[in-house]
Order: structure tokens, then C-alpha cells, then sequence
């Protein structure tokens, strides 16, 4: 039949989209073949990345989706989003009133996927490793609030904190968490290759040509102990390095769902004209696109560079003419569906203004045009980056201000460079480690940032944040998150662009598709099964 599932967004207090929509059933696999889930994201083990599944060293969400069906973590961000469960403790908690002791206890009879006891010592061991490792292109920054771990026994563990934070449960529920058995994981060195392993849900097998995976296969963990309730057997994600024959392989039923990243125009088609036998379903989204700035180089090194920009940049046109529907502009790093969310670039700089634009680089003795490069990566977020930066380049030349070139590369070589400070101006998105607002400023702002960036200030990160951070009714840290959102749109460290919607396009005979990719753009893909969803 002709179907198209709508999963619409909403809010729950503060923190956390949920899904509310299209239920399916709750029985287990029926024994059926493999579930084939499609994607466009690449796996890639190059020089500068020979560990690309190391907890330690990644850190994007193509990855991540890979090991959090594998490694398990201490806590889980349950279905539909809230605050934080347990999944490899049973039970978890503050133990002071200011937010700096955090106790877990695991499960019972807790084992790895090769029937190796998880112990307490095995979670601080990863943790600690983490943080030792410290590789600039991890996400290590989540866990150096940490000041000690203590174990007792075998099954008890406790954080001590640097100071008070009301997320640090949202952190341990990230793969950078997750629990990692010491004789497959040296304690100072990565683990190269395409192997991963845990306590997690799934075994997992890559299938690699040359330096890429091709494919993985995840298969149901018998030792697996947990909170999650898997729905199949085995599931296998494959790689397209082209979204239309990704949908041409779904069309043919080669594959059975269809993930990140499709294009505007096949979910515009599937929206306008619903094929027999395939289901597109929208899921809440809390992506965001912005540039990053390296404030140190010559270029834009002057805030009235960046300021400008901010003048000229149209974001509604942008939307427009790249990704029509499936996005909206943002005006603040914190999107609009995050409680917190204040409109501050529009707030300072308004509808595009030229006149402002000039005046203010003539005020600051800045000869116009300024000549700039905007670097994307061609392969990471979609095949409408390409032109999204052509649009950003059409629009910065035409006030005049600006004389711009768009260079792309792939995300193996974009990274790398990005993050060594190579790019003066470059373009990212963002999926957030968890629906908080804190996750929308720490990882661009903090000290030891995703970003790397030498912008550094210490109103932000001596006072701001970790103001932010005491608050456990996180809607008592409004005004700290005004204040933090008031000075990202004064300085300019990034320029936040557009806020995405989430699709995900299936055979109509696999159920579970509205709980499998959250809001967070995370691949659960334990939801999946095959049968008849139940009608919204």
C-alpha cells in the first residue's frame, strides 16, 4: 500500500524531544533474514585516522551509531527521550546535594560478548583510558570534569567531580563511556582497525575493501545484560557512496530501510508521490549546520569580519533554495526545539543588512572585499552541501564585502585539517551527544573542544558554563543560557545556520522505524523488526 508516516515533534520540560506517532509491536524477531539498514555514512581508516571505531578517537555520529549497538554504557537515554536510565548499572545517582558525587552499581552477572565478567575496575579502566588517551579528535572533553573514580568491589563505582554537573548522566550514556574490556583495549594506546567489541546488544563484523567498511553486521549478544529490549536477531548496515542508488536499493527491496543521508529531492518525491510499498516517516531533529571560525587566522581573525558576515548571510533564501522543507533557519547554536533557545543572531544583526555589513568593516579599517575560502567536506552531511556553500558564496559576493571560494574535501582529509587549524572558515554539523542544552555550547566553547578552536573566553568557560551546569532543574539555568547564547552572537566564534528534520524511508513490512533513529540522529537499532506497524 501507499503510506507515508509523519512522526511529529514535541517537548517534554526541558531537555528531550520525543517521538509521538505510529506504535509498532512489541514481539521479537519472527526468525526472519537479516533487517538491511542503508546509509551514505563512510567508515574510512586512513593514516591521520587508524582507529576509526576506537571510543577514544572517534566522534561523529556515523560512528557512534556502530558502537553504541555494541559497547554498552553505564546509562541509556531511554525510548521517546527523558532523563537518563540505567542499562549496564542497575542503578545510578547523585550523592550530594551539589551535583559532584556520582555512584553507580552494575548489574549482576554482567558479562562481555566473549563471557569475560564486566567488573567496576572494567568501567573506570575505560574511562580513565579515555581521558589518558586524550586524542584531539575524541570527545574526551565530556569526561575531564572527572577528578577521581573510586571502585568498591567488583560492582560499585563512584565520579568524583571538579565541579557540580547536573548532565554528567547524560554523558555517561554517550559511547565514549561505554565499557571496554581490557585484554581487547590497551589502557594508552587506540585500537586500530574496524574491530569493536563490548557488552553491548550486538556483536559486530565489519566487511572492509581496502581502508572502507562496506558493511556491518550486528548480531544478537548472548551475554547481553541490560535495559534494552531487541527486537531482532541480526541486522546489517550497508554503505551507498550515493544516496539515489541507496533508494534505488530500497526500491529493488535490496535493502529494507533507508537512513542518513537522503537527499531534499527524494524526500520531497516520496512526500509528493508515496510509492507502493515504501513508508517515509519524519522524525524530530536537533541537527544544526553553522561555520566554525578559526579566530586566530589573519582572515577573520577580526570580530567585524565575522560580524559582517553575520549582516550579509540570508539564511531564509538558503533554506529555500538547498533543502526547502526539510530545514529552517537558526539563529542561535541551541535549535529552537531545546528549551533555552533564544533568536540571538537574529536578536543583534536582524534581517540581512548590507549597509551595516559595509559600515561596520569600514569602521574597523577593513579593506573590502575581504577574501575568504569556506571549506565543506563533500562526502559527510549529504550531497547538498556542495550546494549550500555555492549559495553561501552567491550571496557574501553579491554585497560586494566579499570575495569568496568554496574548496571541498572528504571528511578523511576535512577533519584532520579542521581540527589542526588548517581552514580559516569551515563548515560543520552538529548531532547532539545528548538533548541538552549544554551539548549546544561545551563542545564548541569548553576548554578541550570538538572544534579545537582557539577562541577562548573566559567569561564562557570560568563562569558561564559551569554555572549552567549546577542547575539539576535545568530550567533554572535560563538566563545563564540567554547570556552564553548573547555573547556566542556578539563574538562570532561560529555562525549558526539552519536546524534539519530527520527522515528515514523504509519497506512498509519493517516495524519499529519511528523509534530506531531518535532525535539525537542515533541508529537504535535494536527497535527494528519485521511485521505490520500498527495505523497512527
Amino acid at each position: 500500500m501507499n503510506r507515508k508516516t509523519l512522526v511529529l515533534s514535541a517537548v517534554i520540560g526541558l531537555l528531550a524531544p520525543v517521538l509521538a506517532g505510529c506504535g509498532g509491536s512489541e514481539g521479537g524477531s519472527d526468525g526472519a533474514d537479516a533487517i538491511v539498514v542503508g546509509t551514505t555514512d563512510q567508515v574510512i581508516a586512513t593514516k591521520d585516522a587508524q582507529a576509526p571505531l576506537d571510543p577514544a578517537f572517534t566522534y561523529d555520529t556515523a560512528t557512534w551509531n556502530l558502537i553504541r549497538n555494541t559497547i554498552q554504557s553505564l546509562m541509556h537515554v531511554p525510548r521517546g527521550g527523558g532523563a537518563p536510565v540505567p542499562d549496564a548499572a542497575s542503578k545510578c545517582e547523585f550523592t550530594d546535594r551539589q551535583n559532584e558525587s556520582y555512584r553507580c552499581t552494575l548489574r549482576s552477572g554482567l558479562k562481555f560478548s566473549n563471557g569475560d565478567p564486566v567488573t567496576a575496575a572494567d568501567a573506570k579502566f575505560s574511562i580513565e583510558r579515555l581521558v589518558n588517551i586524550k586524542d584531539p579528535n575524541g570527545a574526551s572533553g565530556l569526561m575531564t570534569n572527572i577528578d577521581t573514580i573510586d571502585t568498591n568491589g567488583d560492582s560499585e563505582i563512584v565520579f568524583h567531580l571538579k565541579t557540580p554537573d547536573a548532565t554528567f548522566p547524560y554523558k555517561l550514556s554517550t559511547p565514549v563511556a561505554g565499557l571496554l574490556n581490557p585484554k581487547t583495549y590497551s589502557a594508552n594506546k587506540l585500537r586500530k582497525g574496524f574491530a569493536v567489541d563490548g557488552s553491548g546488544p550486538y556483536t559486530f563484523k565489519a566487511e572492509v575493501s581496502g581502508d572502507v567498511m562496506t558493511k556491518a553486521v550486528f548480531t544478537r549478544n548472548p551475554n547481553y545484560k541490560g535495559d534494552l529490549k531487541l527486537q531482532n536477531d541480526k541486522v546489517e548496515v550497508r554503505t551507498f557512496t550515493d544516496a539515489n542508488v541507496m533508494g534505488k536499493a530500497l526500491d529493488s527491496g535490496d535493502i529494507d530501510m533507508m537512513t542518513r543521508a537522503m537527499t531534499p529531492e527524494q524526500i520531497k518525491s516520496l512526500v509528493e508521490n508515496p510509492k507502493e510499498g515504501i513508508a517515509l516517516t519524519e522524525i524530530p531533529g536537533l541537527e544544526i549546520r553553522y561555520l566554525g571560525f578559526d579566530t586566530s587566522a589573519p582572515s577573520v581573525k577580526e570580530k567585524s569580519v565575522r560580524q559582517a558576515m553575520a549582516y550579509v548571510i540570508d539564511r531564509g533564501d538558503l533554506v529555500t533554495k538547498v533543502y526547502g522543507a526539510i530545514a529552517e533557519p537558526l539563529y542561535s547554536l541551541i535549535p529552537a526545539t531545546i528549551a533555552t533557545h533564544t533568536n540571538s543572531f537574529f536578536n543583534k544583526y536582524g534581517e540581512p543588512n548590507r549597509a551595516k555589513a559595509a559600515q561596520l568593516l569600514e569602521d574597523a579599517g577593513i579593506s573590502t572585499p575581504v577574501k575568504l575560502t569556506l571549506n565543506y567536506t563533500t562526502d559527510h552531511y549529504g550531497a547538498a552541501t556542495a550546494k549550500e556553500f555555492e549559495t553561501l558564496k552567491a550571496q557574501l559576493n553579491a554585497s560586494g564585502l566579499f570575495d569568496i571560494t568554496v574548496k571541498g574535501a572528504e571528511w578523511k582529509s576535512f577533519r584532520p585539517n579542521q581540527t589542526k587549524g588548517d581552514y580559516a572558515v569551515y563548515g560543520m554539523g552538529w548531532f547532539p551527544d545528548f538533548p541538552d542544552p549544554d551539548n549546544y555550547i561545551a563542545p564548541f566553547l569548553d576548554k578541550d573542544n570538538f572544534l579545537n578552536t582557539p577562541y577562548a573566553n573566559p567569561t564562557l568557560r570560568n563562569k558561564l558554563i559551569p554555572d549552567s551546569r549546577r542547575e539539576a532543574d535545568r530550567s533554572a539555568a535560563t538566563n545563564t543560557f540567554s547570556e552564553i547564547q548573547d555573547i556566542v552572537a556578539e563574538d562570532v566564534p561560529v555562525l549558526p545556520l539552519w536546524q534539519g528534520k530527520q527522515y528515514v524511508a523504509s519497506r512498509d513490512d519493517i516495524a519499529g522505524v519511528e523509534w530506531a533513529v531518535n532525535s539525537s540522529a542515533e541508529l537504535l537499532l535494536w527497535e527494528l523488526h519485521r511485521g505490520t506497524s500498527k495505523a497512527s
